[in-house]
């Protein structure tokens, strides 16, 4: 070994290794595309609700509609609730929605309730 290299060791004045560089910045990448494509995958699966109104028939009935907008050919189910004027829940029901053409189907359900209601609304939706 030359001075040189003896003197260049000593200081760290040595080559330095590009691998674990390199091998860092291959993971991040993977990880970002891994995450991104969960974003993605996770928003195409999404169903957003919106309610349109509500009726009271009669002291145990209510018709809500609402508009689902979401995954097109897919079904949905979403859970419709009628509550008393208290906030609380005094009946509810499963709605199933049949694949459709479109992106957005508006949607009317009656919901038998066990006292009066006050309002009735869209819980949650999701892909069937």
């Amino acid at each position: 070994m030359t001075t040189a290299a003896q003197l260049d060791d000593r200081y760290g004045r040595t080559r330095r290794r590009r691998t674990p560089w390199i091998i860092g910045i291959a993971i991040a990448v993977l990880l970002v595309g891994a995450f991104g494509w969960m974003t993605v995958a996770q928003s195409m699966s999404s169903v957003d609700a919106d309610d349109l109104g509500y009726d009271l028939v009669d002291e145990h009935t209510v018709d809500v509609r609402f508009q689902v907008t979401g995954v097109q050919g897919k079904d949905v189910i979403c859970i419709v609730e009628a509550l008393d004027e208290e906030f609380g829940v005094v009946g509810w029901k499963l709605v199933e929605i049949a694949a459709g053409e479109s992106h957005s189907k508006a949607v009317a359900a009656t919901i038998p309730t066990v006292s009066e209601a006050t309002t009735g609304l869209v819980n949650t939706c999701w892909v069937a």
